[in-house]
């Protein structure tokens, strides 16, 4: 019984120190943000910290991760108008910058093939991709698209401008990025 208490206790911590680097991340960016500071955070040593995790890449991948899942509790995805969520969500990343960065960094490094994130990266876009071609396939059933859409390049597209408005807003944060890409949806369920 002992091993299924510690195995939970490991758990538990792990979601701890995943939770706080989310939150210490986002205060202070990924730049200015140590490995020491993230395990002081949650009162264990670096070589505490790195033992629930494979490396330093697999923690910052990780803490990715729980901010996708944070995101997804936190934003209706499920409703009515699930691309208002997208929105919402690229609006609340302008709240995080330092989780922005995270991301921004990362996803770039995961471009090798030999990066240990590189087939979360690969794994990620496909789930979004696929999540954003339902909800188009939904949007052109319901007749607010046009029926000649290429719905897997339009998802593509999508997902393309909020990375690289991403990227234009951590270079100049006047950029609204939930602006321009909810100008992007009216273009395409504008129909002639």
């Amino acid at each position: 019984m002992a091993r299924r208490g510690s195995y939970a206790k490991g758990v538990a911590k792990r979601e701890e120190i995943l939770t706080t680097a989310l939150d210490v991340i986002a205060r202070n960016g990924y730049r200015r943000t140590s490995v020491r500071e993230l395990a002081d955070a949650v009162g264990l040593s670096q070589a505490g910290l790195l033992h629930y995790f494979s490396s330093k890449e697999e923690l910052f991948q990780e803490i990715l991760r729980k901010r996708d899942e944070v995101d997804t509790e936190m934003f209706d995805f499920d409703s009515e108008q699930p691309i208002g969520a997208f929105f919402d969500v690229i609006r609340h990343n302008s709240e995080v910058p330092g989780l922005v960065q995270l991301y921004a960094q990362l996803s770039t490094e995961a471009g090798d093939p030999e990066h240990p994130s590189h087939e979360y990266f690969v794994e990620r876009y496909a789930a979004f991709r696929g999540m954003f071609g339902g909800m188009l396939r939904d949007e052109q059933a319901a007749g607010r698209l046009d029926a000649d859409l290429d719905l897997d390049r339009i998802g593509n597209l999508f997902l393309a401008a909020a990375d690289g408005l991403q990227t234009q807003w951590m270079l100049d944060p006047s950029i609204d990025m939930a602006e321009h890409v909810a100008y992007l949806w009216q273009l395409i369920t504008r129909k002639a």
